[in-house]
């Protein structure tokens, strides 16, 4: 069956398990435990900081500021799948056990990394965390914190204090990458900046708040009610009067685009993309995890960017991205 855990108010990993009825500590204790005991050491490459991340799109930014002195392991990685179904592998285990360095998104997102962590404690591992980088609480309601503009230059330069700590004889080539991907970041924080200028005050609707910080940096409005996307993102029914309020800003062209999480779409999903479609409303899809391959982090967002400005100028739904 699948075991489905809510963690801080929002949906959080499903584990599938055989056991009816058991508590969040107990089903991750036993599914953390086998791995760690059944499989042998994973194998790093020679000489390489061993990297483990939650997610890929932190995955690739750790590749692109250790370049060919880390060996990178991302246990999210596949954009084709639910990111919110999840099975914890003896390989993930292994690979996190084996980690020098760790990166989680936190905010509830990726708990299972807090029991896979603490089943293999090791003192000398570092861990790098968005949601402690850019001070956030734990109750953060928005978890999906890689579309913040300020999040990923923070990861990278925790990246390159805890990779100089582990190959100080490499430190410079840590910080010359660094001042490459930031420098790289600008393209998509300058067009971020020109969308606002160019499309004042755009409305939009979502189905989930997954885009919400990549929207507020482009001066977007998101006129569906939190209460509705909370609850889609939670797998929890909307109220009745908030989905009628939803149909109507798609029904009356009250916003000029639909934004969908590209992964994970239900009935009622489903029903709000078909009701933008005949009415004329673009749809543009967003992920949870990075598309691959083609794309790095910067060129990921940029791309969403393109799509959302192509839904505004002329009309044009998008969803899936193409490098």
């Amino acid at each position: 069956m699948l075991f489905r855990v809510v963690i801080n108010g929002f949906r959080a990993m499903i584990f599938k398990v055989i056991f009816k009825r058991a508590s969040l500590m107990t089903v991750l204790v036993l599914i953390v435990t086998f791995g760690l005991t059944s499989c042998a050491r994973s194998h790093v490459d020679a000489g390489k900081i061993s990297v483990v991340a939650a997610e890929s799109e932190y995955g690739d930014v750790a590749g692109q500021i250790g370049g060919g002195y880390v060996s990178v392991f991302s246990i999210e990685s596949n954009p084709n799948v639910d990111p919110h179904t999840f099975e914890v592998s003896p390989q993930v285990a292994s690979q996190v056990g084996n980690a020098q360095v760790v990166i989680v998104n936190g905010a509830g997102y990726d708990s299972f990394m807090n029991m896979l962590e603490s089943s293999s404690p090791n003192s000398s591992r570092f861990e790098v965390n968005a949601q402690k980088l850019l001070g956030l609480p734990d109750n953060t309601q928005n978890p999906h914190l890689w579309y913040d503009p300020n999040t990923m230059s923070k990861v990278a330069n925790a990246l390159v204090a805890d990779y100089s700590k582990l190959q100080p004889n490499h430190a410079s080539y840590f910080r010359s990458n660094y001042a490459i991907f930031t420098h790289s970041l600008q393209i998509w924080i300058k067009k971020l900046a020109d969308f606002k200028s160019k499309y004042p005050g755009t409305r939009v609707a979502s189905t989930e708040p997954v885009a919400n910080y990549f929207l507020s940096a482009a001066g977007i409005i998101n006129m569906t009610p939190y209460s509705l996307q909370a609850n889609v993102m939670n797998g929890v029914d909307p109220s009745p009067q908030d989905v009628s309020l939803q149909d109507n800003l798609i029904a009356k062209h009250e916003v000029k685009i639909l934004i969908y999480n590209q992964q994970v779409t239900d009935p009622l999903t489903s029903t709000f993309i078909s009701l933008a479609k005949r009415n004329g409303v673009p749809v543009v899809g967003f992920y949870e995890t990075m598309p691959t391959p083609g794309f790095t982090y910067q060129s990921w967002m940029e791309a969403e960017l393109d799509a959302l400005v192509a839904a505004v100028s002329k009309n044009v739904s998008t969803y899936q991205l193409q490098p």
